[in-house]
């Protein structure tokens, strides 16, 4: 059994998620699901035009392991564009960079990435109570997101 996968950082949660050819109707139409974190990183590489090494930093990934998603995410976008299928972007291993919370009380505030992962918060930092809840972008679940797609052979992953 592998380890699980780490998080990926995630900056930028696009407005728009969904995009299909035009003058094809929906009905039929075949899609490919780009994850979040693989549209950070084509974000990142080709609309920033970082190094993959500070992508992979900003993204707190090795280098490596940023090159697969981006090479993933490059291939899933070429099969749309020239094979007429909608693209998709939702789901992924992914946490925002600043993770923003509000206690029953009402005070917000951001938490980094890495405070994130080595120790969450349990208390507001104003009032000191323990009833905090993380404020979710929209659409968005916490943590793993995304539905479950149906693969070759019936099974879901």
């Amino acid at each position: 059994m592998g380890r699980p996968p780490l998080w990926r950082r995630v900056s930028f949660i696009p407005s728009i998620t969904y995009f299909k050819p035009a003058g094809l109707p929906l009905t039929g139409l075949e899609e490919v699901c780009l994850s979040v974190e693989e549209a950070e990183a084509i974000r990142l590489k080709d609309l920033e035009g970082l190094g993959q090494e500070e992508c992979a930093q900003r993204m707190n990934v090795s280098r490596t392991t940023f090159a697969r998603v981006l090479s993933s995410a490059r291939q899933k976008m070429a099969d749309a564009l020239l094979n007429g299928k909608a693209i998709r972007i939702e789901g992924g291993n992914f946490q925002m960079a600043l993770q923003r919370f509000r206690c029953n009380r009402g005070h917000e505030w951001d938490v980094p990435f890495e405070v994130m992962i080595n120790t969450p918060p349990q208390f507001c930092p104003t009032c000191n109570t323990p009833g905090i809840l993380p404020l979710q972008p929209p659409g968005l679940g916490w943590g793993r997101g995304g539905r479950r797609r149906r693969h070759r052979g019936g099974r879901n992953w």
